[in-house]
């Protein structure tokens, strides 16, 4: 299995389609999201355009983390999850491909008795639903993560979570995708949605006009200004995370794992991805200062976390000159800028390396052999939005579905939230309430309720 390079805006095309004149559905967005949505909804039997500006799985959907974990969920997530790890682990059967998805468990560890409380804290819901999650030792711990004794007092583990490979498992669910009918075309930049008497009719995208019923969503951190140049606010943010790559290393730990300030995880080519989980890192823009006010309920949760960052790039979703309105003709600002690839922050791969070289003996070997970030779509209350405009809504065109601010774990949830989105779209029954991912919670004067932040 290939270790990761990261996609660019030199990036060659890969999937390369002829645009379609006429489908039943366009997807807009080729990261993890998209793609397992146009997989469902072409094992459902419609036809499905999925256009994507620059590479399939080039932003979030191959920087993440690759941890694929039940653990630390939101309530109304969990259940969703719960179903995304059955279709992990039927995944390589299933599309005919390795995507480097083991079941070796999360492990969310304490340094101290106090938040060790609040982390067996989680326990008493995953034993609701049936989950494993146990709590260990300090003994159990340092044994797990091959550490001295004392490193941290204990933690909590569920053993049913797991991992994959993200720059090797979305592109190898794309080509299941092709398989069963999916268009693919990267390269293709959808520039707006055409509407007739109130219902989506068609897209327009760099290429031409295609003409559908139903649309999805699912641009990630481009979804807000996507959506603000068709009427349609939705209150999203960006936060950069940096990603450190070691050198190979002795295989020491296996699975996933996070303190108060490191998270580590086994990597299939033998070396350990590390991040840093105490510090969240912002750079203002113009939607910093509008969507303020539904973004301070977590900001005041926990202010030393933030870091606020002048000089968003030239090009990014939320750039002060970029531009918010443009019409179905013109050259769209998503043309503008293939692939989002931020310069990781110089100042945490240090920091990551320290702490990993100061807490795990397993790495005193090892170096960081390279590094990475990527923008990830927040919301407000840090959990999606998953839901589809109808005839009654005045808030957007019915058919237009959205799928968009996993907040940093949309990886791990993608195939079954997938799942859910083409179901949604469809008009089909599904087990689950989306009600805590609807659209208009931000409008129609509920409180902001945050999601779990581990």
């Amino acid at each position: 299995m290939k270790s990761m390079t990261t996609f660019h805006e030199q990036s060659p095309v890969r999937f390369n389609d002829s645009l379609e004149a006429e489908t039943d559905v366009v997807v807009i967005g080729g990261g993890i999201i998209g793609v397992c949505t146009a997989y469902y909804l072409a094992r459902l039997g419609q036809r499905v355009m999925l256009c994507e500006k620059g590479v399939i799985a080039g932003e979030q959907s191959s920087r993440n983390w690759g941890w694929v974990r039940q653990h630390g969920r939101d309530e109304a997530e969990l259940p969703i999850m719960m179903e995304s790890i059955r279709l992990w682990q039927g995944m390589a059967a299933e599309i005919g491909e390795d995507v480097g998805f083991r079941q070796s468990g999360v492990l969310y560890l304490a340094s101290t008795k106090e938040k060790l409380a609040k982390r067996e804290a989680w326990i008493e819901l995953a034993s609701r639903y049936q989950l494993h999650s146990k709590l260990l030792t300090a003994a159990d711990v340092a044994y797990a993560t091959g550490t001295p004794e004392g490193q941290w007092c204990g933690g909590v583990q569920t053993e049913t979570d797991g991992r994959a490979e993200p720059w090797v498992a979305v592109p190898a669910i794309a080509r299941a995708a092709l398989r069963h009918g999916v268009k693919i075309k990267e390269h293709c930049a959808v520039r707006s949605v055409e509407t007739t008497n109130g219902n989506v009719s068609s897209v327009v995208t760099e290429h031409g006009t295609v003409k559908c019923g139903r649309v999805v969503l699912a641009g990630g951190a481009w979804s807000s200004l996507f959506a603000g140049n068709i009427g349609i606010r939705l209150p999203q943010l960006c936060v950069r995370s940096t990603v450190v790559k070691t050198s190979a290393s002795r295989d020491f730990f296996t699975g996933n794992a996070a303190d108060e300030n490191l998270a580590f995880r086994r990597r299939e080519d033998k070396a350990y991805s590390l991040a840093l989980t105490d510090r969240i890192e912002h750079l203002i823009g113009p939607n910093t200062f509008k969507y303020f006010a539904p973004f301070s309920t977590a900001i005041k949760l926990d202010w030393t976390q933030y870091r606020l960052k002048s000089g968003m790039p030239q090009g990014f979703p939320d750039a002060w000159r970029i531009e918010r309105h443009w019409s179905a003709d013109a050259i769209s600002p998503f043309e503008k800028m293939r692939v989002l690839n931020p310069e990781p922050n110089r100042k945490s791969v240090a920091r990551v390396m320290d702490l990993a070289l100061r807490k795990l003996p397993g790495l005193k070997d090892s170096v960081a052999e390279r590094s990475w970030a990527g923008m990830i779509d927040s919301m407000p209350d840090i959990v999606p939005v998953i839901d589809t405009f109808d005839s009654d809504d005045p808030a957007g065109p019915a058919g237009l579905t959205i799928a968009t601010g996993f907040s940093g774990h949309g990886f791990g949830i993608g195939p079954a939230a997938g799942k859910v989105v083409a179901d949604l779209t469809c008009g089909r029954p599904f087990p689950y309430d989306l009600d805590r991912f609807r659209f208009n919670r931000f409008s129609d004067g509920s409180p902001i309720r945050l999601g779990p932040v581990f």
